[in-house]
């Protein structure tokens, strides 16, 4: 399989620049994946097509404020996005500027421009501009005042409200990036689900920046994709599974609730090896050419699941998401959910009837 199946053409004007006056007012594309039919709806609309019993599971993981802003001893300037914490000093991050090496002392600028005097230590150097970089000081507690809401690359707009990149349940720190599929919901729409009969369960992974990443390998099962944190806890996966076993769905928001869930799924069904390993496996038959549903497991730490067509799922009967970019794993995973050719379809209505496309834009409901 390749990665220019996942191709598709987008007029540039079509990526969404800022989020909609009134969040739940998107358009709503739904899919079906028994017959592949369209149809276009509202986004709350979402009230008619889920149903009293059914568990909404969202990622409730909030973003930081992790761009920084620096100095090298020389002068230069130097800019740095948090990717991970790897305990209280030390981090994982993404380095921009010329020439900064193993041992590089970076003075930080508070976001009204002046010393903070906080300083950042290149203590590694790993792949492209990854840095492990360990700061002077504990900067948990200093973000807001240090950092900037990082938004994705292809939006070149300033936001006026941060709390517009952030879902209205975010609550526990840590991503480097929204999960930009909750960005929908209102709290009223929250509130008319809940009174509906819908239950509105919660995960947490916290998003990376690969979620902005085209898979640069020729074949996709070439693709490394980078591990990220998820927790599930025992009470939530129990609630979870009573649905299921009541008759209600499963519906993701996301392909970060995606992931974990079908994470948790692996690990109660006592799958081991690689995730792209078993995907693999999934690809080749080994596990049955259909794959029942499995209870999801309560866990905490990393995953790497790599979905991609081929993959069997085993927790997830439905999916909220937006429009992805083109050859990202992303694509991959919702063409996985709903076959490539019917995505694929999907996309070209999108784009025809004009759509709103990426963090900002329209949603899509697969069912």
């Amino acid at each position: 399989m390749k990665t220019a199946d996942f191709d598709y053409n987008l007029p540039p004007e079509l990526i969404a620049q800022r989020p909609l006056p009134q969040r739940d007012a998107s358009r709503l594309l739904l899919l079906n994946r028994t017959d592949g039919r369209l149809s276009h709806c509202h986004f709350t609309d979402i009230l008619d097509f889920l149903h009293p019993g059914d568990a909404l599971v969202v990622n409730n993981s909030r973003v930081i404020p992790a761009r920084l802003y620096g100095r090298k001893p020389s002068g230069g300037k130097v800019e740095i996005l948090l990717l991970r914490q790897k305990d209280e000093l030390r981090w994982q991050a993404l380095i921009g500027g010329k020439r900064v090496g193993l041992d590089t002392v970076i003075s930080l600028y508070d976001m009204d421009g002046s010393d903070s005097g906080i300083t950042a230590a290149v203590t590694a150097v790993l792949d492209g501009a990854q840095r492990e970089i360990q700061f002077s000081q504990p900067v948990d507690g200093r973000l807001e005042t240090l950092g900037h809401t990082p938004l994705p690359p292809y939006i070149h707009e300033t936001l006026a409200d941060p709390e517009r990149y952030q879902t209205v349940y975010s609550r526990p720190p840590g991503s480097a990036a929204a999960p930009t599929a909750g960005l929908h919901f209102s709290g009223d729409l929250l509130l008319a689900l809940r009174d509906k009969g819908v239950m509105i369960e919660q995960a947490t992974l916290r998003v990376g920046l690969d979620t902005f990443k085209p898979v640069t390998a020729v074949e996709v099962a070439d693709h490394t994709i980078h591990s990220e944190w998820a927790s599930l806890t025992a009470d939530t996966a129990r609630r979870i599974n009573e649905a299921k076993l009541a008759g209600g769905r499963i519906i993701a928001v996301g392909t970060t609730a995606v992931r974990t869930l079908e994470t948790a799924a692996l690990k109660s069904a006592g799958l081991s090896g690689s995730f792209q390993d078993i995907s693999a496996r999934d690809a080749a038959g080994e596990t049955g050419s259909l794959c029942p549903w499995k209870p999801v497991a309560a866990f905490e730490g990393a995953t790497d699941l790599f979905i991609y067509p081929g993959y069997k799922f085993r927790a997830v009967d439905g999916m909220i998401t937006n429009f992805h970019l083109p050859q990202s794993s992303l694509m991959m995973l919702v063409s996985a959910f709903a076959g490539r050719e019917p995505i694929m379809k999907a996309y070209e209505t999108a784009v025809n009837e004009r759509y709103r496309f990426f963090s900002f834009g329209d949603a899509m409901l697969i069912l």
